[in-house]
């Protein structure tokens, strides 16, 4: 079984951890922190703006049962790649549209994606591709967030049912049963 790494920052982790949870194909999720400057930083750091990191997740997935194109055609169709570093009532760099790209394939793949996802916005996607950057896992209490705590919390009810949503009705074909 082949394994390849992705990541992806799509706004608030916990929102994006929840999409790519239960797909057939993945078999790791992880949250945490990508493209800043502060080595190993905290959420709070994070969450201030001031340290350049995006919340992202990292997918491990096999290719032979899930494609890198699919992977990116659920993230923009599961979240707002057309609003500059905001994903609803989140606001700042750290909750922005960006592929990070582990290789050159993927770069490409990347750049064939958001391709495929302006065809269907009006406005012009934002999603940057930026340079793969050393990776921060994020505490465990973010990990598997929705699953352990989500539905308990207002904001994840609030953003998250709705992507799952999206996700069931254009990929029910890729989610694990």
């Amino acid at each position: 079984m082949a394994q390849e790494v992705t990541t992806l920052a799509g706004g608030c982790f916990w929102c994006t951890e929840a999409v790519y949870q239960n797909l057939r194909g993945v078999s790791a999720v992880e949250s945490g922190y990508i493209g800043g400057a502060k080595p190993d930083p905290t959420y709070e750091e994070v969450c201030s703006g001031r340290t350049g990191h995006a919340e992202a997740i990292r997918i491990t997935f096999d290719p032979d049962v899930i494609s890198y194109a699919d992977l990116l055609d659920i993230f923009f169709a599961t979240h707002d790649p057309t609003t500059l570093n905001r994903q609803g009532n989140d606001i700042g760099t750290q909750y922005r549209s960006a592929i990070f790209p582990h290789s050159p394939e993927q770069e490409a793949q990347a750049r064939a994606g958001i391709e495929r996802a302006q065809a269907d916005q009006s406005a012009p996607i934002v999603t940057a591709i930026e340079p793969d950057a050393p990776w921060y896992p994020a505490e465990d209490y973010h990990q598997k967030y929705w699953e352990r705590v989500g539905d308990r919390n207002p904001y994840c009810i609030a953003v998250i049912p709705p992507k799952l949503a999206k996700l069931r009705k254009g990929f029910a074909d890729r989610i694990e049963a």
